[in-house]
Parts: structure tokens; C-alpha cells; sequence
């Protein structure tokens, strides 16, 4: 929690849909400093986008096997169009998947599951500080 007079931390867009991986990564992330907000599935997280007025986010961590109408890579490409000054950071269990994903995410990498958090954390600084 965020002491008074204190600035939260730049904000994380987690989209995943398991929701052991989602609530244990999010914790950790929260422990690190960041704000998370939490998507279930590709559609949930354009929703919390499409207001973006609220909350500015930084970072989308995103699973290319998110569930919904767009999966990770369509999610990927409206963040691009939509929303291009967030970063993105793609997760996939499938190595080739992770390799032709690098495209959508030029701001920054793709993560291969299962991945180590602290390794999530640094991707997330060194993103951020491009």
C-alpha cells in the first residue's frame, strides 16, 4: 500500500486467464511497486482501456492465449492502434509463438512461460525506462 504523500508506481495491465498464474503474478508485481489491474480475457482488458481516462497504464502483460473475441496478438494490435503509448510484453508457452510475436511488441519483449517473476519485474523496469 501506498504511504500518503507517497507516488503509486507505474500501472500493469495483467491479462491472463488462469487465475492462479493471474492472482500469484499480480501479488508479486503489487509486492514490487507496480499498480496492477487484472483482465481475465482479451475483451475484459480492452474494457478497462476504453477507459483509460480513469487509470493510465504503462504496461500490458499479455498472454497470447488470452480467451475472448481478440486473443493475446489481436489485443496486441488494437493496443498498438489504439493505445500506442502503452507497452506491451507478450507471454507464451510455445517458444515459436514467443519468437513471432516480437513484432507486436517493439516496445518490448515476449516472455516464455513458465517464466521467473523477478525476470517479469526486470522486463518491466527496463521496458519502462526506454
Amino acid at each position: 500500500m501506498t504511504q500518503q504523500g507517497e507516488t503509486p508506481g507505474p500501472t500493469v495491465l495483467m491479462v491472463e486467464g488462469d487465475v492462479m498464474i493471474r492472482l500469484v503474478v499480480a501479488a508479486y508485481l503489487r509486492e514490487c511497486g507496480f499498480k496492477v489491474i487484472e483482465a481475465s480475457s482479451a475483451d475484459e482488458a480492452v474494457i478497462v482501456l476504453k477507459a483509460d481516462g480513469k487509470v493510465a497504464i504503462d504496461v500490458a502483460f499479455v498472454d497470447i492465449d488470452a480467451a475472448g473475441g481478440l486473443d493475446g496478438f489481436g489485443l496486441s494490435q488494437w493496443i498498438r492502434r489504439e493505445r500506442a503509448g502503452i507497452k506491451i510484453i507478450l507471454a507464451s508457452g510455445a517458444h515459436r509463438t514467443a519468437k513471432e510475436a516480437g513484432h507486436l511488441c517493439e516496445h518490448g519483449p515476449t516472455i516464455k512461460k513458465p517464466y521467473d517473476h523477478k525476470d517479469l519485474e526486470r522486463q518491466i523496469r527496463q521496458i519502462l525506462a526506454r
